[in-house]
């Protein structure tokens, strides 16, 4: 039988840890962990996973899609109805690029540190969307 490995953190680079925490902690509804610091910001799922964010000097955000600058790791999240949800990210400060390959199943948002993500009707998405 093959190791098991459970995911317990994943951490996003940026230039502000505890702008970017705050954002996805509105999005997502996670705890704020309770050692966030200004290098790293992290929040709490109730299943123990850590979502992180800690501060690179000199950093640059993704492109997207063009990857002058790789955009390296992206999110997608299933939502009920893709323009409330779109409206209140964008209120929030995602941004909607021009580029968007999925038609009426998905949306592609950018967070303000410049990771794109995925809003979805789907539970799972195509590979290559």
């Amino acid at each position: 039988m093959p190791m098991r490995l459970d995911l317990v953190a994943i951490t996003l680079d940026c230039a502000d840890p505890r702008a970017l925490a705050e954002f996805y902690r509105q999005i997502t509804g996670f705890e704020p962990h309770p050692k966030s610091s200004d290098d790293f910001a992290g929040l709490n799922r109730e299943d123990g996973l850590v979502l992180g964010f800690q501060r690179v000097e000199g950093y640059r955000p993704p492109r997207w899609p063009d990857q002058t600058v790789p955009q390296q790791i992206h999110f997608d999240f299933r939502v009920d109805d893709l323009d409330r949800a779109e409206a209140e990210l964008l209120a929030l400060g995602a941004i909607k690029p021009w580029h968007q390959p999925a038609g009426d199943r998905g949306r592609v948002l950018v967070d303000p540190a410049g990771h794109p993500f995925c809003l979805t009707l789907d539970r799972i998405r195509e590979p290559g969307r």
